[in-house]
């Protein structure tokens, strides 16, 4: 039994540290650093070059007109800030909608070869010297561009990502809920990481480029916006959080929904693992290394199998009648009971947000997993199909 208890306590200390301790051990060394050296930001407020902001669309004619109306409503120079809508593939009535803002151009085609081909595609178009990217979907606050752009006075700044946020409500279901928590923890750890060093990656709901560092990825790339900021990272640029730019958007429909998004995230976390391999050194840049492993790779790749170890390994020994293990079974037990009893809640219209905490939880983990089959059965493609949101 020594053995399986060694297993079970290494695992139960890897999970603890993945999904709490990292948090903490960042905590702590943010606050050194800042004790060490105050004060220290070279961010310029009143840096304002040029700008090109680009908003990848796939049949989404009917938010058009909110989402350009949002981008002028956006507290930057009018003559500092062009807006290019990529349309690939689209087959609704995106032509009609942009004929009415001639000032806003579009570059379409017809075939539809996913978001990282189109993105390629609208850099050969950007001369600015930041470009943004923004989806659709999203409404950024007033001083979002400012926000972001201020940081590329520092010439060490390679990406700015901002802050997604999800609406919320009094009725939210396990798929609002649960995201709206995880999001708001994982911008924690984001802060966190870009005090202390470079964000570990960016999300494309609102993220900003030096235009001069980006590069073309493989089209087949399905987290593009990750495998962009975390190229510019391992070559000694710095990826800075900007939470006073920020993208809101409603969570997805229900949580069949926001498991079908997971999981092909969760396929695109296994190809960035697997092409990052080769970029991302521990002797070029360490402390990078060291967060994008604990963020990251122990998140996705490690924990989920570990959660299934930590329970099966628990069972014999709790069946030894140790109160400790009898207990930490019966509390995983419970978690998982509470989870599933969430997913049948919300199925039935029932919003009890204590339960769908274990229910998102649970649905994460699994998505990687279910990722992994889809990143090595080659299934997972790169023009996603859109999750439905609410």
């Amino acid at each position: 039994m020594d053995w399986i208890k060694t297993i079970l306590i290494i695992s139960l200390s890897i999970v603890f540290y993945t999904l709490i301790g990292y948090g903490i051990l960042l905590y702590l060394l943010v606050m050194i650093k800042r004790i060490a050296k105050p004060g220290n930001t070279t961010a310029t407020a009143e840096y304002e070059p040029p700008v090109t902001l680009v908003i990848p669309c796939f049949n989404e004619a009917d938010i058009m007109d909110s989402k350009i109306s949002n981008c002028r409503a956006l507290n930057y120079p009018a003559d500092k800030l062009s807006i290019i809508f990529i349309t690939d593939g689209s087959t609704d009535q995106f032509a009609e909608v942009l004929q009415k803002y001639p000032d806003i151009r579009l570059l379409h085609k017809d075939h539809r070869a996913g978001k990282t081909a189109a993105e390629n595609r609208a850099m050969q178009y950007v001369t600015t010297p930041v470009v943004i990217f923004s989806d659709a979907n999203t409404i950024l606050n007033p001083g979002a561009i400012k926000n972001l752009v201020k940081h590329f006075a520092n010439p060490a700044v390679g990406c700015v990502a901002g802050e997604k946020r999800i609406l919320t409500g009094t009725a939210d279901s396990a798929s609002t809920a649960g995201e709206s928590i995880y999001w708001q923890y994982e911008s924690f750890l984001k802060k966190l990481d870009s005090a202390l060093n470079s964000t570990v990656g960016a999300a494309g709901e609102l993220v900003a480029f030096r235009s001069s560092l980006y590069k073309d990825l493989p089209e087949d790339t399905l987290l593009d916006d990750f495998m962009q900021s975390m190229q510019m990272a391992a070559n000694g640029y710095k990826i800075v959080y900007e939470p006073e730019a920020f993208a809101t958007e409603q969570a997805s429909a229900n949580i069949k929904e926001e498991l079908k998004r997971k999981i092909r995230i969760a396929a695109g976390n296994w190809q960035a693992i697997k092409r990052l391999s080769g970029t991302l050194h521990f002797t070029k840049t360490p402390l990078l290394y060291f967060q994008y492993v604990s963020h990251k790779v122990l998140r996705w790749s490690v924990t989920p199998f570990l959660l299934i170890i930590i329970f099966l390994f628990n069972i014999p020994l709790a069946i030894t009648g140790d109160v400790f293990y009898e207990t930490l079974l019966f509390a995983q037990v419970l978690f998982y009971v509470i989870a599933a009893a969430g997913y049948l809640l919300e199925n039935k219209n029932i919003r009890f947000t204590a339960f769908f905490i274990p229910c998102y939880f649970c649905v994460m983990h699994y998505a990687a997993l279910a990722g992994l089959i889809k990143f090595l059965s080659g299934k997972q493609d790169a023009a996603w199909e859109k999750a439905r949101r609410k």
